[in-house]
């Protein structure tokens, strides 16, 4: 097995679509597929900020479920774009709402199969992704050793969220630990979640969020030849954005 993880893509198109350019991908039968039968792997948070949101979900959906040549694990963002099809009472906020507007402007018969499209993705997705022919697990922001194996309340916040602490910073934004500093297993960890401005490797984990809705980039993680491909974002740069962890 040869895969491709795909760090967050938040509605960019254009760049994932040069992403897949630049890794050897074709475009057939409104797919992207690769000639040596490379597997993307879509890390989470394919929607939301970005202006293509309703392009990713009819992508990845026919990808996953319909062709069956890539695979895919939800994001937070993810999860709240699923409790709004689902009629929760969800706050339009952190960047739900630009996949709102551009999906409440569809034709009534449009909108209704953009939202079962996404409700199957969402619901036949596993929390994460364990690929040992890569010797790899996949977790939108990321998992503890310990975790591995488990899928319950508790691991689904980690997986979702990060090891947070409850806390805020004055930004308003969450306050995470750095729980790669501690990871000691044997296999890979890719993860993104938290916008870096170059790919984090620490402890056999990597965390490939380069901010592209932010104005860096879309990166990719190829295995098994652990290297890092990266096309460079067409939106407005916003430094405030990304985390240091010095």
């Amino acid at each position: 097995m040869s895969i491709d993880v795909i760090g967050d893509v938040h509605g960019c198109m254009e760049e994932l679509q040069e992403l897949f350019h630049v890794l050897g991908y074709k475009y057939e039968q409104h797919i992207f597929v690769h000639p040596d039968g490379r597997i993307p792997v879509f890390l989470g948070d394919i929607t939301d900020r970005g202006s293509h949101s309703i392009a990713l979900i009819k992508l990845v959906y026919d990808m996953v479920i319909e062709h069956k040549k890539a695979y895919y694990v939800p994001g937070n963002h993810c999860n709240k774009l699923y409790r709004y099809f689902l009629g929760n009472n969800v706050k339009q906020r952190y960047g739900l709402e630009t996949t709102v507007s551009e999906y409440i402007s569809l034709a009534k018969t449009e909108q209704h199969a953009v939202k079962q499209q996404f409700i199957a993705l969402y619901e036949n997705a596993p929390l994460y992704l364990t690929l040992p022919e890569v010797n790899a697990i996949v977790a939108h922001a990321g998992i503890k050793e310990a975790y591995i194996g488990r899928t319950d309340k508790r691991v689904k916040t980690f997986v979702l969220y990060g090891d947070i602490t409850g806390e805020f910073d004055e930004d308003g934004r969450p306050i995470r630990r750095d729980w790669a500093q501690d990871y000691l297993g044997s296999n890979w960890i890719v993860y993104g979640h938290t916008p870096i401005i170059k790919p984090r490797i620490i402890n056999n984990t990597i965390n490939i969020d380069t901010g592209c809705v932010f104005g860096n980039s879309l990166t990719a993680f190829r295995l098994p030849e652990e290297e890092t491909v990266s096309v460079p974002s067409k939106q407005p740069f916003i430094e405030e954005k990304f985390h240091s962890y010095e």
